[in-house]
């Protein structure tokens, strides 16, 4: 998973002024698939309840914001060019910041910086 700590960082300090989702989309790194040593072992989702059960471990986490889950179409992933992470801020249906795609370039203090600009 994602840089999980200085996520859940982010939402403790922008609680009371944003709002935060996680959608989980297609793994990326399916044991199936594409696989990396020591990963967890989640294969590709064939069907939605595949994709809920593999959600589950990333619930196991105890995110502190909501988390859904993509459509099989992967319509959120498709949309937002969101695999295999990505993070976004968006107002009022603007996307007011697209990050790199992670997880190499997944950079939440540039979500923090962004926030403090609207929060100030």
């Amino acid at each position: 998973l994602f840089k999980f700590d200085q996520f859940k960082r982010l939402i403790e300090d922008f609680c009371s002024t944003a709002d935060f989702l996680i959608i989980y989309i297609e793994e990326a790194h399916a044991s199936d698939g594409w696989a990396f040593k020591n990963n967890v072992n989640i294969r590709t989702h064939q069907t939605l309840q595949d994709r809920l059960q593999a959600a589950r471990l990333l619930l196991d986490r105890a995110p502190p914001c909501p988390v859904v889950v993509d459509t099989m179409r992967n319509q959120s992933s498709q949309f937002y060019a969101a695999l295999p992470e990505r993070l976004f801020v968006l107002q009022e249906g603007r996307i007011l910041y697209k990050g790199k795609p992670g997880p190499w370039n997944y950079h939440p203090e540039e979500v923090r910086a962004v926030l403090e600009k609207l929060h100030s």
